[in-house]
């Protein structure tokens, strides 16, 4: 099975493709007060609501990367339809083969930072392509309590893949020279949020693509990933998205 199809359906009813409070990232959209042509790179973009948002309030240029090739339909259709005039380039490659023309007033990477290597690299890389004063912006977990031994191999992780409590992630970044300024912490509330819509959407899915040879594939790794969440993830892990700028 394509892994990007998988992604693709279980991130259906989503608006934003990670745990963040939606109405907490509208104010905080209201706060970034981009100017008109600000340039904008989103990594891992997914269904591009971020870069949609910021053409609809501030008329930037924008450029969205993803591997996925189903997200990357999706976030053109989304802007051809609500800024059909922005200017907005979506990049289907994997991102850390992305070369920068020149550097962004505001990078992002919102739950991705697996691409490179970790929430250190991501930093690290985002840092590179963003304008001195410019904005750097990540969405990364962090554990509430140390994980079980269970957890950390039913779900293929180590405990040093995330950091041990949200100030630490505040104090990596600020250890690279940034310099954080807001956070977003999603809450219980806003992990299920989250997680509960992608069960609806693969149940949807099952309904009206009962032949599909790859429906028995797709529910296994749900039903995982369902089991995780509820035994494990939602007690154990936090998630927040960190706002620095760039000296």
């Amino acid at each position: 099975m394509d892994v990007w199809k998988f992604y693709s359906i279980r991130a259906a009813l989503h608006v934003y493709c990670n745990p963040v409070n939606t109405e907490r990232f509208e104010r905080f959209l209201a706060l970034v007060r981009l100017k008109q042509d600000d340039s904008v790179l989103d990594i891992a973009c997914g269904k591009a609501e971020f870069l949609v948002r910021l053409a609809e309030l501030y008329n930037i240029t924008g450029v969205g990367v993803d591997i996925s090739p189903y997200f990357i339909q999706t976030a053109q259709a989304k802007a051809k339809t609500r800024v059909p005039n922005a200017r907005l380039t979506f990049i289907n490659i994997d991102a850390k083969n992305y070369k920068p023309p020149a550097p962004f007033d505001l990078t992002s990477c919102m739950g991705a930072t697996w691409i490179w290597n970790g929430y250190k690299g991501t930093l690290e890389a985002l840092k590179n392509m963003t304008k001195p004063g410019g904005t750097v912006i990540v969405g990364e977990p962090y554990w509430l309590k140390p994980p079980e031994p269970e957890h950390l191999k039913a779900d293929d992780m180590k405990r040093e893949d995330f950091a041990e409590s949200h100030y630490d992630n505040i104090k990596t970044g600020e250890a690279l020279g940034l310099n954080c300024i807001y956070t977003i912490v999603s809450s219980k509330q806003d992990f299920d949020n989250y997680e509960t819509p992608c069960w609806w959407a693969i149940a949807d899915y099952a309904k009206a693509n009962p032949t599909d040879p790859d429906l028995p594939e797709i529910l296994t790794r749900m039903n995982g990933e369902k089991h995780i969440y509820l035994q494990w993830q939602r007690d154990t892990m936090g998630w927040a998205l960190y706002v620095f700028k760039r000296s």
